[in-house]
């Protein structure tokens, strides 16, 4: 049974399950430690401040936008992404034969993007970090979710419906697509992932219940949803927006 554990139509899952075991710890490993790497944590350091007590609150691209910049923020962005397309890359480079590994690599870093051991396990939300896995599995399907988030989120002006939505139908589009080399095997692990994503992001479905959730035309028109707050929009050069206890954006003192 070390050779050709399990075959679905002839392809290999496990062609051999020690290498195969070997892999999977590698996978995990990788993939968490470089999810780890939360560059919006460490701007926000060198600014003076954490940035999960500003702004939403999130530790990831979308809260750089609102407390430090359009331009910091799609840099984390383009960073959260890439670290998810390399780690992955590099698994299946080491590991060729084995299909499933794309997917653990990718729900390793989701996880380390979302609860990095030196944040107290409090860091993103995993958006880029999903939309790099997307990107490292399958590259047709990123440009498909990637038309579907942006309807989605203009559609309902909030951020947070976008990853939730990719979250669930990535897993299902990928299984489905991919079922002759154990897409299905795939799938289940990515849910993993998407269990994650919307459980970080509760909080914001219930903001936006309470009306207490910034709308993505805040990119575009600060002063809107500064009065919308009741608080005096800036320059940029401060912070404007501070979490409460509850979740609540006020106006930072």
């Amino acid at each position: 049974m070390s050779n050709s554990v399990l075959l679905l139509k002839g392809v290999p899952i496990i062609s051999d399950s020690g290498s195969f075991v070997v892999g999977v710890l590698i996978a995990i490993i990788t993939g968490y430690f470089i999810g780890c790497i939360n560059l919006s944590y460490f701007i926000s350091r060198v600014k003076g401040f954490d940035i999960r007590e500003h702004g939403s609150g999130n530790a990831g691209a979308s809260n750089v936008v609102i407390t430090v910049g359009k331009k910091a923020g799609l840099f984390v962005a383009l960073f959260d992404i890439f670290k998810a397309y390399f780690a992955i890359r590099v698994v299946r480079m080491l590991f060729p034969g084995f299909f499933v590994l794309g997917a653990i690599t990718a729900v390793s870093v989701i996880l380390g993007h979302i609860f990095p051991f030196y944040m107290g396990f409090k860091g993103g939300k995993g958006f880029a970090s999903l939309g790099g896995s997307v990107l490292a599995l399958d590259y047709r399907m990123f440009f498909v979710l990637l038309i579907m988030t942006i309807f989605v989120v203009c559609i309902t002006n909030y951020i947070c419906f976008g990853p939730t939505s990719v979250s669930i139908v990535f897993p299902i589009l990928y299984g489905y697509s991919y079922r002759e080399n154990g897409g299905f095997y795939a799938a289940f692990i990515l849910f993993i992932s998407t269990a994650a994503i919307i459980y970080r992001h509760i909080e914001n479905f219930r903001r936006i219940r309470e009306g207490n959730e910034l709308k993505l035309s805040f990119l575009w028109n600060r002063k809107a949803e500064a009065d919308r707050f009741g608080v005096e929009n800036d320059d940029g050069t401060t912070y404007p927006f501070e979490m409460e206890e509850d979740g609540a954006i006020k106006h930072k003192e």
